[in-house]
């Protein structure tokens, strides 16, 4: 059990919100699976729900931005006050903690715990995504060894999986060597975060939804392309279902101030919906007044689909919209490069208030009650804060300095007031950025326009012709699934700020029949990241005693 100050036994922390000895299958001290059937006590009961915060974020920067530290601090904040407050989170996905981003369980004083095993292993949910997605790869092969299967060698859409970021397995050959190795072809691998299954354990809401969810899953095609060939028919679904028995159940941590965080699953934004899973959610609204959760990087891709994709299937309905800005990525968006941001510029704060305000109009859309969270930082100057005040009051937004980092709960007090504050008002209808029945390209050219200030889509002739495929095989009513680079509102990564006047190049698309949504591929965006020059791999290590070093 680590020694941070104010955690207790896991076991206490689910029996002070109202879980049960029974309901809870413990990894240690300090982590624990809930079994399913708490969420159906509570429902059974006719227990009251709480109200759901979302918090996304401007465009994201070198700089940071905070957007995990923030959703901690907030419900550390409500805390504070006296409001039963849970979290809802995704877990680290070791690609992105051994690459450029380190962890990801927050920073400071807000930190979920046990943070190294979190960020690592944690309760083993992401190695189980991992050998269903890649007992379905075996199964598919298997199948064409012998001859077995309607479908065609040249047409598998299903790749292999690995929760670590490889450049050199995006594109490879397998079933070299002769003829008892199997049927030679070409694939690949995606990064765990980005496979159907893990959009399918974040979206399923029982064990049978999540079997049902895994037997329609596309895995290829007949020969010609005529009909579709589905994961059911390869006869391992119940076998992939049994591996991720224990995975589907949300894990519950609490957070540095003892707040309980249901962290499960951990898609990314970019290439995935990037939303934690809707039993998590689920379970954090059952249990607290209120429940804070996040969609991975900016409001244009995590909380977009958030909205149009997690929402919509599980019938959500966030109370109040958070987004997280901090001044030195304002001062970026503005200009600045970042070795400029530790001299005060009010100025390029300024500037950059383009990329704020863009993310604002997206919100609109949503018809929901908006704060502005600044994630303040110690050389941050009252000027360059005033910037940002004014600027949300002449648009009528709500704003907050939340010193979180330094001062956990206490630093966003103030935040969590206003939160309250705007919730305290019966919650708007959930409305959604597109209708479901239109074509697929004009859902795209929606969220193109509304998210991104795009003029419009240009689709190249493979996108165009895979859209009229998915439509014809009866796909064309699924929400779309934009994977988009995180870096820029536009598809050119190299855009800061509020680009104007482009035009999105959509160069493919891919179906997601399990999980419920089309992948819409823009720019250059992989689905399997590379590691940096100098990863973050080279500064973790562990000594004697087995404390970890270097996993920030």
């Amino acid at each position: 059990m680590t020694a941070v100050p104010g955690l207790r036994p896991i076991l206490e922390v689910a029996e002070r919100i109202g879980l049960k000895a029974n309901e809870l299958e413990p990894f240690g001290q300090d982590k624990t699976k809930v079994q399913l059937e708490a969420l159906d006590r509570v429902r059974q009961s006719g227990g009251r729900e709480g109200k759901l915060i979302l918090v996304s974020a401007i465009t994201p920067t070198p700089a940071g931005e905070g957007k995990t530290t923030t959703s901690i601090g907030l419900a550390q904040g409500l805390q504070q006050i006296g409001r039963r407050a849970n979290l809802a989170l995704r877990q680290p996905s070791m690609g992105p903690v051994f690459g450029r981003k380190g962890g990801a369980t927050g920073g400071g004083a807000c930190r979920l715990e046990p943070s190294d095993k979190i960020n690592l292993q944690f309760t083993g949910d992401f190695h189980a995504i991992t050998a269903a997605h890649n007992l379905l790869s075996a199964a598919i092969d298997n199948r064409l060894h012998f001859g077995d299967t309607r479908l065609d060698a040249r047409q598998v859409l299903w790749k292999r999986v690995m929760d670590m970021n490889d450049r050199a397995l995006r594109n490879v050959v397998i079933g070299l060597g002769g003829p008892a190795q199997g049927v030679p072809r070409q694939t690949g691998f995606d990064i765990t975060a980005a496979s159907e299954i893990m959009a399918i354990l974040c979206l399923a809401e029982s064990r049978a939804d999540l079997k049902a969810r895994i037997d329609r899953i596309l895995v290829g095609y007949t020969a010609k392309g005529r009909e579709p060939v589905l994961a059911a028919e390869l006869g391992v679904t119940g076998a992939m279902a049994a591996i991720l028995n224990e995975a589907i159940m949300p894990n519950l941590v609490q957070t540095r101030e003892g707040v309980p965080a249901f962290v499960h699953g951990g898609p990314f934004a970019n290439i995935a919906h990037g939303c934690n899973s809707v039993l998590a959610t689920r379970m954090a609204l059952a249990f607290g007044d209120y429940a804070v959760t996040e969609a991975g990087f900016a409001f244009d891709l995590g909380a977009e689909k958030f909205f149009d994709i997690k929402c919509r299937a599980a019938n959500l309905n966030p109370a109040a919209i958070v987004i997280v800005a901090t001044v030195r990525a304002l001062k970026m968006h503005g200009g600045r490069n970042l070795d400029e941001l530790t001299s005060a510029d009010p100025t390029s704060v300024e500037r950059g208030l383009e990329n704020l305000a863009a993310h604002l109009d997206a919100a609109a859309r949503f018809d929901k009650p908006v704060i502005v969270a600044i994630n303040q930082r110690g050389e941050d100057t009252e000027s360059e804060l005033a910037v940002i005040h004014e600027f949300c009051k002449a648009r009528g937004v709500a704003c907050s300095t939340a010193n979180v980092y330094a001062h956990g709960g206490a630093g966003a007090i103030n935040l969590a007031e206003q939160v309250v504050h705007l919730t305290d008002r019966p919650a708007t209808p959930y409305r959604s950025l597109y209708s479901l029945d239109l074509p697929l390209a004009q859902k795209i050219d929606q969220v193109a326009r509304a998210m991104y200030g795009a003029d419009g889509i240009k689709l190249s002739p493979e996108a165009e012709a895979k859209l009229a495929k998915f439509t014809r095989l009866g796909y064309g009513d699924l929400p779309i699934c934009m994977a988009k680079t995180q870096d820029s509102l536009s598809d050119n990564p190299k855009l800061r700020g509020r680009p104007r006047g482009f035009t999105l190049a959509v160069r493919d698309a891919e179906i997601a029949t399990g999980a419920g949504f089309v992948v819409v591929l823009t720019g250059e965006l992989v689905r399997m990241p590379g590691l940096p020059e100098r990863p973050a791999a080279e500064r973790i290590s562990v000594d004697e005693q087995g404390i970890i070093r270097g996993l920030s």
